[in-house]
């Protein structure tokens, strides 16, 4: 049986982020052949429609309005009701981003509607949806069945394959009226902690340091190898602590949960609260001078020794790939 779903697009440094197109995908399982309707929120986001219209979306709505130039629950809440009343949902997808997190709750709320939150897949049985999500810190997985719409999710980053991106798809976009007010929240002005480059939720490859870099400046040959592979460079919970990087780069359970196809834990032990946030990454290469350390014991790779030799004999060693390729 056919759906309706709406997809929340999100939006950041001039770009779609690549979670985005993973929840439209998510999305065109859940519709099973029904219509899926693309959501872009903000002051000016009409840049963005034909982008999530080759990634999958039928239509787009726009909700265009200069107090929604950054977010806010109370502003961006307001918006996303008035796309939901006006086009009454069998389900909505959000990224499971510090948006979709902070947003889906309060909108599942005031629909009275059901909400899953980190799914990593998502299928449709005889009419029922069926999301898969980690518990446990990753231990497990459990399968949770909708029987009742509408139903909310957030998805995961880096686990659910985009569609193939299709230029010649074409689809409707719309402009929907908002009426805001009572926006309680005002921002002004956004400080950003992380250095420019790739997003650290969307990475594809992560090179992730513990105690054992010992110092602020032991993250440079993270850095440089993380350059090289075009990835970027994470944190466990002891090594922000030490204030040796910034918590935005915290990777476990109190921290990011990241699922790159690549983790270099480079000086990392292994505690539970860090593999709760990493564990499930396709590779995990682990670089440690204690060879009892836990971290081998996830590892399908591991390398015994001093990540301050290690890690720049890589990096020495893809510069050299790089240019061969």
């Amino acid at each position: 049986m056919s759906k309706k779903v709406i997809v929340l697009g999100e939006c950041r440094d001039g770009s779609l982020r690549n979670v985005t197109f993973e929840a439209l995908a998510a999305g065109k399982k859940i519709a099973e052949g029904g219509e899926v309707i693309g959501v872009l929120i903000g002051e000016s986001v009409s840049a963005y429609t034909n982008e999530m219209i080759h990634y999958g979306a039928d239509k787009v709505l726009m909700a265009e309005d200069p107090a929604l130039k950054t977010y806010t629950a109370d502003g961006f809440s307001q918006a996303f009701l008035a796309v939901f009343e006006q086009e009454k949902p069998d389900a909505v997808v959000f990224g499971h981003t510090a948006t979709g997190k902070d947003l889906s709750p309060k909108l599942a709320a005031r629909m009275d509607a059901g909400l899953v939150s980190d799914a990593i897949d998502v299928s449709v049985t005889g009419g029922n949806i069926i999301f898969t999500r980690p518990i446990y810190s990753g231990k497990a997985f459990e399968k949770i069945v909708s029987t009742d719409q509408p139903i909310l999710a957030t998805i995961r980053p880096n686990n659910i394959e985009p569609l193939e991106k299709d230029e010649n798809r074409t689809g409707t976009v719309d402009s929907i009226s908002v009426n805001l007010k009572d926006i309680r929240t005002v921002i002004k002005e956004v400080v950003k902690k992380t250095s420019e480059g790739v997003d650290l939720s969307e990475a594809k490859i992560i090179v992730a340091g513990g105690r054992g870099v010992k110092s602020a400046d032991g993250f440079k040959p993270l850095q440089e190898l993380a350059e090289v592979l075009g990835g970027a460079v994470g944190a466990s919970r002891g090594a922000c602590d030490a204030d040796y990087c910034d918590y935005s780069l915290q990777i476990g359970q109190t921290g990011k949960v990241v699922t790159p196809d690549l983790y270099i834990a480079c000086g990392i032990s292994g505690a539970i609260q860090h593999l709760a946030g990493m564990s499930n990454s396709k590779i995990i290469v682990a670089i440690n001078k204690d060879p009892e350390a836990d971290i081998f014991n996830i590892a399908d790779y591991g390398i015994v020794g001093d990540l301050f030799e290690i890690v720049p004999l890589l990096t020495e060693e893809f510069k050299k790939l790089s240019v061969n390729t």
